[in-house]
């Protein structure tokens, strides 16, 4: 980004096929915030996705750990042998086609604090905040703050009401020209003043 040597928009730098990034969406690193794709999202190995939706804020060190990372439990030892070849890899079919918990995907506005980490499977809501630090092993919900390791919710930024008129305004999905023109509204105004400059597409 101009004069932001640590900023990158995600959407034109990814290239995995496995990662879905939405428009605006961006990661601020002052080490190299190129290397988002191997440093910050770990044990990718497919299928399961990463989808992060428009306009997420990634601090510095975000990390996503996905299904590659598991390794079975039900036995009485959880190293994963086969990996080291040898005579031990006749058995790669013990280690293969492990339990995944599914796609990890940010929901719409996420915003993921300095260094918090995103287990694999996890779904966080529209407009959810993750604290710095924050190790977010389960779902979060829209518009939640969660924080901690195990991170937990501390609260909803607004009620069951308001939470559903914002999902039903998205002004994510607004036209550019419409959300310029809202912009100090979808960053300082009520529910009520987003919801005013919704009518006006309709």
């Amino acid at each position: 980004m101009p004069e932001q040597p640590r900023v990158v928009l995600l959407k034109p730098l990814v290239t995995s096929p496995l990662i879905d990034v939405g428009e605006f969406s961006y990661y601020d690193d002052p080490d190299d915030p190129t290397a988002f794709e191997t440093r910050n999202v770990l044990y990718h190995y497919g299928p399961e996705r990463l989808v992060i939706g428009k306009y997420c804020a990634l601090g510095e060190g975000v990390r996503f750990i996905m299904n590659g990372a598991n390794h079975r439990m039900d036995g009485p030892s959880t190293f994963p042998f086969p990996i080291m070849g040898g005579g031990w890899a006749e058995h790669f079919d013990v280690i293969t086609g492990l339990p995944g918990r599914g796609d990890t995907v940010l929901g719409n506005d996420v915003w993921l604090g300095y260094r918090a980490m995103v287990m694999p499977g996890v779904r966080i809501g529209h407009g959810a905040i993750v604290a710095s630090g924050a190790v977010v092993v389960d779902d979060v919900p829209d518009y939640g703050i969660v924080g901690g390791n195990p991170a937990k919710l501390i609260r909803r930024r607004y009620s069951d009401e308001d939470v559903e008129r914002l999902l039903a305004i998205a002004w994510w999905d607004w036209p550019l020209e419409h959300l310029t023109k809202h912009v100090r509204t979808v960053m300082s105004g009520s529910v009520d003043e987003l919801a005013k400059a919704a009518a006006e597409l309709a």
